[in-house]
């Protein structure tokens, strides 16, 4: 009884030949009290940020009849996906930040991983089905409506959902399929494949393949049909004869097209790369601003750069308004 006990007193698991780990510690971003207070109030604001940001815009287009269609209902699904997407990672770092007890257990450390890997790959396919969406918007904006029905839409965010939640159930089997019996300290602020392979006592080699091949393929896939929808949108921006079809066009698309171009391009650096490269603090950093930091971004990023946004900004606010005077005199 008392071994039984004293495995749950002791963080660190021992190196024992039949031992394995039943919790992790998550070593996280090293500094004094002082720092660390620094990041917390740092992390919370953006968390804040974020939550109000997406979940707001997600509101806005659910409040506004004005954006009922397709782009803005990818966009519905882009905002909660980040909002989940932070979700994972945020309050669990939060915490450590403050507490001594850095621990996760074994299946929080599963479900983690699990969850953020899951919103983050239906990002990618939802951030193509979105370029998509808007080659057909520009290439023939009389059809839109026929081409881009629910029948079609809908299915793309279904079609990126299981792609996500199908990647994700690889990834975590396979991860967690391995042994770790020699450390359970995790030198990240999350639960991520990477770092999870480096401390593990098995071979690693299949898993490193799965993570470059995987990865590589759905960012090949998702990057070749932003690539061929942009380039079929310009040729049909350089067609139109008026000058302000083609601000608005390049106001649209350029949104879409920033947010594209940072997400993808973190990703790629942090996964289609050979294991040899790995540098665990740099790729904390890194892997924290996609997972935190991006997913702040976007509503800033679709909203500053979209003018229907910004409108139907200006009415739900002027309704606010005329509530707020209606209720104050009454």
């Amino acid at each position: 009884m008392s071994q039984f006990t004293s495995s749950f007193d002791f963080h660190k698991i021992q190196i024992k030949n039949v031992t394995e780990v039943t919790m992790f510690i998550l070593m996280g971003f090293t500094g004094g009290a002082e720092v660390q207070v620094f990041l917390f109030l740092l992390f919370l604001a953006i968390y804040l940020f974020t939550l109000i940001g997406n979940l707001g815009m997600a509101l806005l287009i659910t409040m506004d009849s004005r954006l009922h269609n397709p782009m803005y209902y990818f966009l519905i699904v882009l905002s909660i996906l980040d909002a989940c997407y932070s979700s994972a990672v945020t309050p669990k770092m939060l915490v450590n930040f403050l507490s001594e007890n850095k621990a996760i257990s074994y299946l929080g450390c599963v479900a983690q991983m699990f969850l953020f890997v899951t919103f983050g790959t239906t990002e990618c396919f939802l951030l193509a089905a979105m370029a998509y969406d808007r080659y057909v918007a520009i290439y023939n904006p009389l059809l839109y409506a026929v081409s881009m029905s629910p029948r079609v839409y809908v299915p793309l965010i279904i079609a990126s959902c299981i792609g996500g939640i199908s990647n994700a159930s690889i990834q975590t089997v396979a991860t967690f399929s391995l042994s770790f019996c020699a450390s359970n300290e995790i030198r990240h602020v999350f639960c991520d494949v990477p770092p999870l392979l480096t401390i593990s006592c098995s071979d690693t080699h299949t898993n490193q393949l799965l993570l470059l091949y995987l990865v590589g393929s759905i960012e090949i896939v998702t990057i070749l049909i932003v690539l061929i929808s942009y380039g079929l949108i310009l040729l049909a921006i350089l067609r139109m004869r008026s000058a302000e079809g083609r601000s608005k066009a390049f106001s649209t698309c350029g949104s879409h097209l920033t947010g594209v171009s940072v997400y993808h391009g973190t990703i790629l650096f942090m996964y289609v790369r050979p294991s040899s490269s790995y540098a665990l603090d740099h790729d904390m950093i890194v892997s924290t601003f996609y997972t935190i930091v991006i997913p702040m971004l976007n509503p800033i990023i679709y909203s500053l750069r979209n003018k229907d946004v910004k409108e139907a900004m200006r009415r739900v606010f002027g309704k606010i308004g005329i509530f707020n005077k209606v209720s104050f005199h009454s």
